[in-house]
């Protein structure tokens, strides 16, 4: 029993409300546009989780390895688990959960090909193609940020439309966006406290490749591009007389008080007992945003004005 809640502690599981919320917010889009089948969103979301937590077991391996993990200062929100540099769990069970996570989200994927037809082939190739070089070879590129932003934000919106439809969309290309700054936002700020570690284990994240000051400019402008991409959807909406985002997705405007707290904190990174709290704010920020976007999409099927 205590090995088992070892593992699950290495996947990092206070961070798997991410999946959570993506899962709430692609079933909300499939929901929508048509019927679903909730056990299928059910298993998908576990999927998810699973592919989540193995990018996590997977990246403290790796981190320790290069001695990165001997370097940062851990915080709640960034640092790996600590469970290998503290001696509770051995380098060779990190990689085990890894690997195990892996595999079984590789099988719901298979799943669902076989059910739902070989299109949604190319989407778990490139989500598990971000999954396994990450942290070996993507982090070590400049703008690794990127990778996150597709593999755990737009590719999984995308997965969850096709298991309820059995194709993709457009309109949910255009709803995936959002959450793939987000999540590449959510990394960006996690990556500031790391930032000496990482130069030294050969990261180019943007903080050590551009700045800290350049980073944070970064942060601050893709938070505001996630507003300025909901609102020219719900205007897009008016102009085409069609649903291209609900009107009442402008309910995620509602997230902008931690958004803001977030920004400032990201200026103030010198300063820890300003920069965690903007962390935090960030996480509150992302999570509410999804939650507030699948909302919208459930209102407009329930009431809707176009």
């Amino acid at each position: 029993m205590k090995n088992l809640l070892l593992w699950i502690m290495e996947t990092r599981p206070q961070f798997l409300t991410l999946s959570v919320v993506l899962a709430f917010l692609g079933t909300a889009i499939a929901w929508y546009y048509g019927p679903v089948n909730f056990g299928y969103a059910l298993l998908a979301g576990f999927g998810l989780m699973l592919t989540h937590g193995s990018v996590n077991a997977i990246n403290d391996y790796f981190d320790y390895k290069s001695g990165i993990d001997l370097n940062v200062e851990r915080t709640p929100f960034s640092g790996g688990s600590g469970l290998v540099p503290e001696g509770k769990l051995p380098l060779n069970q990190t990689l085990w959960v890894g690997t195990v996570t892996f595999v079984v989200a590789l099988l719901i994927g298979i799943f669902f090909i076989a059910i739902k037809g070989w299109l949604l082939l190319p989407l778990i190739v490139a989500a598990a193609l971000c999954l396994v070089l990450y942290t070996p070879v993507i982090l070590k590129t400049p703008w690794p940020e990127w990778s996150p932003g597709l593999g755990l934000g737009i590719l999984p919106i995308l997965g969850f439309y096709f298991v309820q439809a059995g194709r993709y969309d457009w309109v949910v290309l255009i709803a995936s966006v959002p959450s793939g700054i987000l999540v590449h936002n959510l990394l960006l700020l996690n990556e500031f406290p790391d930032v000496e570690a990482d130069r030294k284990g050969g990261r180019k994240t943007t903080p050590v490749l551009f700045g800290m000051d350049a980073a944070a400019r970064l942060f601050s402008i893709a938070t505001m591009a996630v507003y300025g991409w909901i609102i020219a959807c719900v205007l897009a909406t008016f102009v085409l007389g069609r649903v291209v985002m609900p009107v009442y997705c402008l309910i995620a405007l509602l997230g902008l008080p931690w958004a803001v707290k977030a920004m400032r904190g990201s200026k103030e990174y010198r300063d820890r007992g300003r920069l965690i709290p903007a962390m935090a704010d960030n996480v509150t920020f992302i999570l509410l945003t999804h939650v507030l976007l699948g909302v919208g999409y459930i209102l407009e099927k329930l009431f809707p004005l176009f």
